[in-house]
């Protein structure tokens, strides 16, 4: 394991199933470090997708990687308040400075009046038949929807109000630092 450093930028890495790369993320600033989950902010971010193409993302994120829950969170910083979009996903490693998990389709979208839909359900339908995921797999990531739909609901961790406001202030701090 890589000895973990706040203001440090890593880079993110999302797979598929096949261990085929699907899109990267080149900043992601480490901003507080718990038992099991991470938070990192970024901000016009330039994403590149498997085939190439690249876009920047268009406002400020607070992102949450959990080392046991199969989801990850990134709160919008958006005009009309924040947005969530939840990522199905594996735990996180970090390897080569880089935050690496396998996106599972599913998505929840998370709206600033709390408020979500489940997205991409076709999208999982075709890549579980496609990529061979196990029962086992199947079962874990309907569990830990279930468990992202309970934490929306109950306005836990990144979900509580004014949460992503605060991180991305401390976000800034770090980019200071740096520039």
């Amino acid at each position: 394991m890589e000895k973990l450093e706040l203001g440090h930028r890593y880079d993110i890495h999302s797979y598929k199933h096949n261990g085929k790369i699907h899109r990267t993320w080149d900043e992601a600033i480490l901003l507080e470090i718990h038992d099991d989950y991470l938070i990192f902010g970024n901000n016009k971010t330039k994403v590149t997708e498997s085939d190439g193409r690249s876009w920047r993302t268009k406002e400020p994120a607070v992102l949450y990687f959990f080392k046991n829950s199969w989801f990850n969170i990134i709160g919008q910083y958006k005009k009309d308040g924040i947005y969530y979009y939840c990522n199905i996903a594996s735990p996180y490693i970090i390897e080569e400075n880089a935050i690496k998990y396998i996106d599972y389709d599913l998505d929840l979208r998370v709206f600033p009046d709390g408020s979500f839909k489940v997205l991409d359900r076709g999208e999982y339908k075709y890549h579980k038949q496609l990529m061979n995921y196990s029962e086992d797999i199947d079962f874990i990531l309907k569990s830990e929807l279930t468990n992202l739909i309970n934490m929306v609901r109950e306005k836990e961790l990144a979900f509580v109000p004014y949460t992503v406001q605060r991180y991305y202030e401390i976000y800034k701090k770090y980019k200071k630092k740096v520039h």
